[in-house]
């Protein structure tokens, strides 16, 4: 039943893949001591997503269909219809009563999930989670990159867009997500220290990873702080909110856009020039690699996970921890920028 509701729904996605050899992931240089015949069982490992049928995590899901494909574990990919934390909660709850081997976790609201993954660990479960620096009760927290650098070249992008000057809004899906909190941390830190003649209009916006929700809440904050000149978006769908009101409202070359968003969801409105800039990194591979972790943690691989780890794909072939950091958080390199001018070179 899982594999036919994965294929379902990897048919279902509408992102256009890359054409690697192997799928939608370059696994070229991936670890082949992972599969099942190497490890010699299967692990069954359940990726838990903070909103299922949103292109971010379609495309999540087809690395995490890729993994099992490639090696042969009983992998597979849930998340609540709505974002939602008593949701994804259950979700876990489930998964501990199946009795799986190990679940990957994109945290909706980190102090929601931290008492059922301690749960989830009391039982032996492998916690593996993402997006989630500051979350305690997970064996490992795999993040894509430096989560203030991040935000900081979104803000430096903006603050060029934007002269130097003005009012802007920023948006996260949740005042609970911790690395869209951090990102915008680090925008503001960047602003204040090289943009000190712009300013934050008002109190960051939730939207609940929501592309209908980021266009009302933005709609009427620029309904009542009508100076605002610009935009640093958190979550992925905040590039097509704010897109589809510059271009609804005229605001072209009036209102300036830079956040995380996707070619496939923002295309448009890069294309157009009611947005200017997104960054992004790959879900497909970062659920490739929260996989990968996750089978090296049930193994004797598990001795390898700390610095200097190469899980041999792109963005994290050398795992770094913040100076100061738990050894059990890692860092990645990858993200990468796009603008009208490349987003032909990322065809998903």
């Amino acid at each position: 039943m899982r594999k036919t509701l994965i294929s379902l729904a990897a048919g279902l996605s509408m992102l256009a893949l890359p054409a690697f050899a192997d799928g939608v992931v370059d696994v070229s240089q991936a670890r082949k001591d992972i599969s099942a015949d190497a490890a010699g069982k299967t692990f069954s490992i359940a990726t838990v997503v903070k909103v299922d049928g949103i292109a971010w995590f379609d495309r999540m899901r087809d690395g995490v269909k890729q993994f099992g494909e490639d090696t042969g574990h009983d992998v597979w990919q849930v998340g609540p219809s709505q974002a939602d934390a008593a949701a994804q909660v259950q979700l876990i709850e489930n998964l501990i009563a199946q009795g799986v081997d190990a679940i990957c976790v994109v945290p909706f609201s980190v102090e929601a999930v931290e008492p059922v993954l301690q749960k989830a660990r009391d039982r032996g479960i492998v916690v593996i989670a993402h997006e989630a620096s500051n979350l305690k009760n997970a064996d490992y927290v795999l993040e894509a990159f430096d989560n203030k650098a991040y935000g900081a070249k979104l803000m430096e992008v903006l603050g060029e867009s934007m002269g130097g000057k003005g009012k802007y809004l920023a948006t996260v899906g949740s005042l609970t997500s911790q690395s869209q909190n951090e990102w915008i941390d680090g925008a503001i830190a960047y602003q204040k220290e090289h943009f000190p003649d712009m300013s934050l209009a008002t109190e960051r916006l939730e939207t609940y990873d929501d592309a209908n929700t980021d266009y009302n809440r933005l709609s009427e904050a620029l309904t009542t702080y009508p100076d605002v000149t610009g935009i640093v978006g958190g979550p992925m769908p905040t590039s097509a909110g704010a897109g589809r009101l510059i271009a609804e409202r005229g605001l072209k070359d009036k209102v300036f856009f830079s956040g995380t968003g996707l070619p496939s969801v923002a295309g448009k409105y890069l294309q157009d020039g009611d947005i200017q800039y997104i960054q992004f990194w790959d879900p497909a591979v970062a659920a490739y690699a929260m996989n990968t972790l996750a089978v090296m943690a049930l193994t004797d691989k598990k001795d390898e996970i700390k610095a200097g780890l190469n899980l041999g794909l792109k963005g994290y072939e050398s795992l770094t921890t913040p100076a100061g950091a738990s050894p059990n958080l890692l860092y990645g390199q990858g993200w990468v920028g796009v603008t009208k001018d490349n987003m032909a070179d990322y065809n998903f």
